[in-house]
């Protein structure tokens, strides 16, 4: 298990760029088993969740080639579908959240899937059922394997429908949608999930031949098609990654540029950040944290505590609620953040408590925290990364604590962001991996 040792209290210099959005490469790799011909995907993260995904679907066939650091080509010409029932893939999808996502294009081009009940970060219950209810509306039948721990589906043929989603599910909705451009007739997907990610995987499909109307909004209406062709596609930045450059810029007093950040697919991300009291200033594509002594909490109109609060979006995404919090530790004033998504994603916060922070843990989806305008320095502690978002929110904290904080299991840190030690030391961070 490695470990991160940090020296905190440093001001930070210097410009960053954030690395490809994660949660779209895992949406969009899984697409490119929609077509035969090629798919060229640039700006792909280098970071552990992401080549585990590519490992998979380069042994079920996939012809993967690497152009340059940040740069695919995909061809899923020669598809092995007798690889999905052999151990290996199971020990190996298992391991991972997003392969998940497989099934919706190799049930829609080939009419079949097998996935064993997939991994990722333990932040709660994490429910499948409307990834399945979904794909059975459109035809296929579903059976749960409970000795084997695996998902079957089967469809002789897809057609589409009408459906409305029982939860605006990210992934749940990129499923049925790659299983729908494929299917016979016209599919309408109410409360659909109407993320950046989506958006692009919309806007990628029909390029690619799909007829996808209604993309970017909760209302998406899909005529099925016959084929799709090869294309090219770009990611995103990665907005979790700019959100967490925001909070640690604040919280280390130091003046960061963010660069290329597709602000306008950012949403109410900066607002919030905004009303944690900091400074953010858009020049061009770029977001620009000036140096600040202090940042204070604003309140709601009437003058009662501010609420921050995770919602599908266009809400405040739950993967930037962790850094919300860490960076209210620091601000002037108090704030309620209400994790209502997730029940298990607060429980970083003893660790907070024990490097000084002044946290209530309510219950296991809302923290009352009272900032300390600086006047009580973090202290450096050891202490170990439970998620992805947690472990940034934690190295956020050790980056502006007084001391030396050392945290272990920084593998779950690696899932999500590419050479982040590196990038931070070239800002002037004191952070050694070890």
């Amino acid at each position: 298990m490695s470990s991160f040792e940090i020296i905190g209290g440093n001001r930070l210099k210097g410009e960053i760029t954030p690395q490809g959005a994660k949660n779209e490469a895992l949406q969009i790799i899984c697409a490119t088993l929609l077509t035969p011909e090629k798919v060229t995907i640039s700006n792909i993260p280098n970071i552990r969740d992401v080549n585990k995904l590519i490992e998979i679907i380069d042994d079920l066939g996939v012809t993967v080639e690497k152009q340059d650091e940040n740069t695919y080509t995909f061809q899923a010409d020669n598809i092995d579908l007798e690889y999905i029932r052999t151990p290996e893939f199971k020990s190996k999808a298992e391991s991972l959240r997003g392969s998940i996502m497989i099934i919706g294009p190799l049930l829609s081009r080939f009419g079949k899937a097998y996935m064993p009940h997939p991994g990722g970060d333990k932040i709660g219950r994490r429910r499948l059922d409307t990834h399945f209810i979904g794909i059975q509306k459109l035809g296929a039948s579903f059976d749960y394997d409970t000795i084997e721990n695996i998902y079957k589906v089967d469809a002789t043929s897809l057609i589409g429908c009408d459906m409305l989603l029982d939860e605006a599910s990210v992934t749940g909705t990129a499923n049925i949608i790659m299983t729908a451009v494929l299917a016979k007739g016209k599919t309408t997907i109410f409360n659909a999930a109407c993320e950046p990610y989506l958006f692009q995987l919309c806007s990628m499909l029909n390029r690619m031949g799909a007829k996808i109307s209604g993309v970017g909004s909760n209302l998406l209406i899909i005529d099925g098609v016959d084929y799709l062709s090869g294309c090219e596609h770009k990611l995103l930045a990665d907005m979790i990654e700019v959100g967490s450059f925001i909070g640690m810029a604040a919280m280390t007093q130091s003046e960061i540029t963010i660069k290329n950040v597709n602000y306008e697919r950012m949403g109410m991300i900066p607002d919030v950040f905004r009303k944690l009291g900091i400074n953010i200033e858009k020049q061009d594509d770029d977001i620009i944290i000036p140096s600040q002594k202090s940042y204070e909490i604003a309140t709601f109109m009437d003058g009662s505590i501010l609420t921050i609060s995770d919602a599908p979006w266009p809400g405040f995404t739950p993967d930037l609620i962790s850094i919300a919090l860490v960076t209210a530790t620091q601000a002037k004033g108090s704030v309620l953040i209400h994790q209502w998504m997730f029940e298990s994603r607060l429980f970083f916060v003893d660790k907070l408590i024990d490097m000084g922070a002044q946290i209530i843990l309510c219950d296991p989806h809302r923290a009352t925290v009272i900032g300390l305008n600086r006047q009580y320095p973090l202290k450096g502690i050891e202490m170990t990364s439970p998620d992805i978002r947690a472990g940034v929110a934690l190295l956020i904290a050790a980056l502006s604590a007084e001391g030396k904080s050392i945290i272990n299991n920084i593998e779950q840190i690696d899932r999500g962001y590419q050479n982040i030690d590196g990038r931070l030391r070239s800002l002037g961070a004191e952070i050694i991996r070890k």
